[in-house]
């Protein structure tokens, strides 16, 4: 199955022959790879070598490392729980702009909307309504349900990737939505006029799907993306300038001291 790992880069390409052996199938999930000893052989590598690759896979969660008696490398079921994870700590990490993050989640929202509108069921669109009515309560009751409100679009949203059937689609929404609340807690109010524009956006974008207008559901999905991204960037762009207005100020305070001194 294996052979020896080329030695110019020596670890890496034992990751990569294991990687290829689950991937095509030839190690299954549930079955142990062969003991720490036979691999060494098999790939011409040292223990601390072998070691760092099985380190590797384990973090990629394609195998897991059980110690003890009855232990060793076993391989992991391969599912979008790794996509996810890895979407989430990007977005986590705020390294991505608030920008890049709205473009993205235009196109994905959009598509997911129309696939919707073309795959639904009647039980579907009861429970989407079901909770449409709820967010409208939220809204009734103004900005003090703002996260209550969020936590619904976030629900009608996830509904929508649901109806698509794409496992894709449902395992990185969920990484945005449990995630991009970092970004609207900085930099989202939603007094109450943007919770009626939030909440008639899911009507029309409900009401698309529910009549399998699919290229109507899109658009308007993508403009209800678009409508919280512009909030969210108004606001990081206000947070900027403060932020600027102060560091400006400290200089002129600095350079005031330094004056006097001199």
């Amino acid at each position: 199955m294996f052979q020896a790992a080329k030695q110019t880069k020596v670890f890496q390409d034992v990751v990569e022959q294991i990687q290829e052996a689950i991937f095509e199938g030839q190690l299954k999930t549930g079955e142990t790879l062969p003991a720490e000893r036979e691999l060494k052989t098999m790939f011409n590598v040292s223990r601390g070598t072998l070691r760092e690759a099985l380190r590797v896979l384990e973090h990629k969660g394609l195998i897991e490392i059980r110690l003890g008696v009855g232990g060793g490398s076993v391989v992991k079921s391969i599912d979008t729980e790794q996509v996810r994870e890895s979407i989430g700590l990007l977005i986590r990490s705020q390294h991505i702009s608030v920008g890049h993050l709205a473009e993205f989640r235009e196109d994905v929202e959009g598509t997911v909307a129309a696939h919707a509108a073309e795959r639904h069921t009647a039980d579907d669109i009861k429970i989407l309504r079901q909770l449409l009515a709820q967010a409208h309560d939220c809204v009734d009751q103004g900005s003090s349900q703002r996260n209550a409100f969020l936590n619904l679009d976030k629900q009608i949203h996830m509904n929508m990737a649901a109806i698509t059937g794409n496992p894709i689609y449902i395992s990185v929404l969920h990484s945005i939505h449990d995630n991009i609340h970092r970004y609207y807690d900085r930099f989202l109010a939603m007094e109450s006029h943007e919770l009626r524009e939030g909440y008639q956006d899911l009507c029309g974008i409900i009401q698309a799907v529910d009549n399998g207008q699919a290229d109507l559901a899109r658009k308007l999905a993508r403009n209800h993306v678009l409508r919280f991204s512009r909030y969210v960037e108004l606001r990081a762009t206000e947070e900027e300038k403060t932020r600027n207005k102060g560091r400006i100020l400290e200089e002129k305070k600095l350079r005031s001291r330094e004056g006097e001194k001199a």
